[in-house]
């Protein structure tokens, strides 16, 4: 059972922010640190990648582990109550990124998503990211 009541849930899920958010924030900092430039939110791209690395045709997003389903990670639990609307809308978040991806990769862009847990170990993401922007 719901600790809080549905009007109260219903303002705290309000609050959930869609770009801004702590981890992508922490990814921003940390790209920047390893002297990378970047757009934000490219309305003309599907899906408004977080980061967009034009000159480089590359794109990251930076996925919460529990809204796009992030699979075998603990953070990606579903609640306890309403688990039928709560699996069909991750369903639907994952299904919406794997399209956006593949939307993307037909136009020559190339993706990378970092999940909210990667940003535990900043030393393999800051390699991971490297890796993904200095290929050619």
């Amino acid at each position: 059972m719901d600790k809080l009541s549905p009007a109260r849930r219903g303002w705290l899920m309000s609050r959930v922010r869609s770009k801004d958010t702590i981890p992508e924030l922490a990814v921003r900092h940390l790209v920047f640190g390893m002297g990378y430039r970047y757009r934000l939110h490219d309305k003309k791209l599907p899906g408004k990648p977080d980061l967009v690395f034009a000159g480089r045709r590359k794109v990251l997003f930076v996925n919460g582990c529990f809204w796009h389903g992030h699979e075998a990670c603990r953070y990606a639990r579903l609640p306890k109550t309403h688990v039928k609307f709560w699996r069909a809308k991750v369903k639907r978040n994952r299904a919406r990124d794997r399209e956006i991806i593949a939307k993307l990769e037909a136009d020559g862009w190339r993706v990378l998503t970092v999940w909210q847990c990667e940003l535990k170990d900043l030393e393999t993401l800051t390699e991971k990211i490297y890796a993904f922007l200095e290929d050619k």
